[in-house]
C-alpha cells in the first residue's frame, strides 16, 4: 500500500542531532523517518517540515534557512532515493521513476517577520505549505487556545499565499483564525496534523464544524499520531488513530481523512514505532471496518488528489 504523510518534523530532528554530534543522515537514522525506512514502506510522498520554535533564542530567519540548506543538502545526497516536490508533475515522475517524492513546508509563519517579501523567498526556496502559526503569536494570527484571528498581515500572507501556490495550513492556528481562513481562502487550505475534538477535547484539534468546512472548500485532514491529542492513554495506539480517522469520514466524507502523523515532532510510545512499520495501521483499518478503497483515500488517494487541485 503506497502512503503519503502530509507533517513530519525528521529535518529538524536532523539538525539537533548534528548540532549535539550525533550520527545519522536522512537516509538511514534511529529516527521515526529515514529515506530507507520510507522506501521499504512503499511512501509515495513525505511533507518534510522545517520547524522552527520562535522562543528557541534563535533568530528564525537564519534557522529556517539553515534547515533548508540541510534539506536540499540530503536530497543531494540522496538522489536514488528521493527527489523533490515542487509542483504536481514532480510528483507523478517521481512515482513514475519509483522515488519517494519530497515535499517541503514550513511549521511557524513567524519565520517570515511579517513580510511578504520573505514568504516569497520560501517559495523560491522550495516551500510549498505554510503552518501559519506554531504554538506563539506571530505577525500572522494567534495560535490554538488564544482568542483573536488573523491580523492584516496574516489575511495579506494568505493572499499571497494563494497567490504564488503554496498551500496554508491551519494545524496550530487559533479557533478564531481558522475561521478567518475558511472565510476568506479562494483556493483549497488543509490541517497537515490533526485530530477531532468530538472525540478529544483539546485545544489543537478540529470541531465538528471545522472538518465540515474543510471538507466544504475541497481541504484535507491529517489526522496526528500524537497521543495526546488522540486521547487519554499515554501511549499512541493504533486503535485510537483509526477512530479519529473515521470521526473524519464519517463527518467529512471519504475524501476528506489523510495521514499527518507528526512522526519525529512527538515523544510518546508508538505501537506504530516509526515509518517502517505502517502495515499495522493497515491491518487497524481492516479490522476497523474500513473497505479497501477507503484505506487508499486514507493512505494516499485522498493527498494524491488535493496535490493535483493546488500543486
Amino acid at each position: 500500500m503506497p502512503f503519503i504523510d502530509l507533517h513530519c518534523d525528521t529535518i529538524s530532528r536532523l539538525l539537533n542531532a548534528r548540532r549535539t554530534g550525533e550520527a545519522g543522515s536522512l537516509r538511514q537514522a534511529d529516527f521515526h523517518i529515514d529515506l530507507e525506512k520510507l522506501k521499504g514502506s512503499g511512501y509515495l510522498l513525505q511533507n518534510f517540515a522545517l520547524f522552527v520554535n520562535l522562543k528557541r533564542g534563535r533568530d528564525p530567519l537564519q534557522e529556517v534557512l539553515t534547515l533548508a540548506d540541510l534539506y536540499w543538502e540530503e536530497l543531494a545526497n540522496n538522489k536514488d532515493l528521493a527527489q523533490p516536490v515542487l509542483s504536481f508533475a514532480d510528483l507523478e515522475a517521481a512515482r513514475r521513476e519509483k522515488k519517494l517524492g519530497c515535499l517541503l513546508t514550513v511549521e511557524e509563519g513567524g519565520v517570515c517577520l511579517g513580510r511578504l517579501s520573505l514568504l516569497r523567498t520560501l517559495y523560491r526556496v522550495g516551500v510549498r505549505m505554510l503552518t501559519l502559526t506554531w504554538n506563539y503569536p506571530n505577525e500572522l494570527g494567534q495560535p490554538n487556545g488564544q482568542p483573536g484571528g488573523l491580523t492584516e498581515t496574516g489575511l495579506a500572507f494568505l493572499e499571497e499565499m494563494e497567490r504564488l501556490g503554496m498551500i496554508a495550513d491551519v494545524s496550530h492556528l487559533g479557533d478564531d483564525g481558522f475561521w478567518d481562513v475558511a472565510r476568506h481562502a479562494k483556493r483549497p487550505f488543509l490541517a497537515s496534523h490533526s485530530c477531532c475534538r468530538a472525540l478529544r477535547d483539546h485545544r489543537r484539534n478540529l470541531t465538528d464544524e471545522m472538518l465540515k468546512a474543510l471538507a466544504d472548500n475541497g481541504g484535507l485532514v491529517g489526522v496526528n499520531f500524537y497521543s495526546a491529542f488522540l486521547g487519554p492513554h499515554e501511549a499512541s495506539r493504533t486503535e485510537d488513530i483509526v477512530r479519529h480517522i473515521r470521526h473524519v469520514v464519517d463527518v467529512g466524507g471519504e475524501e476528506l481523512a489523510a495521514l499527518g502523523s507528526d512522526f519525529d515532532g512527538i515523544d510518546c510510545p508508538l505501537e506504530l514505532e516509526d515509518a517502517g512499520h505502517m502495515d499495522r495501521l493497515i491491518r487497524a483499518l481492516e479490522q476497523g471496518g474500513f473497505t479497501p478503497r477507503q484505506i487508499e483515500r486514507v493512505c494516499w488517494q485522498n493527498a494524491w488528489d488535493f496535490y493535483e487541485r493546488t500543486l
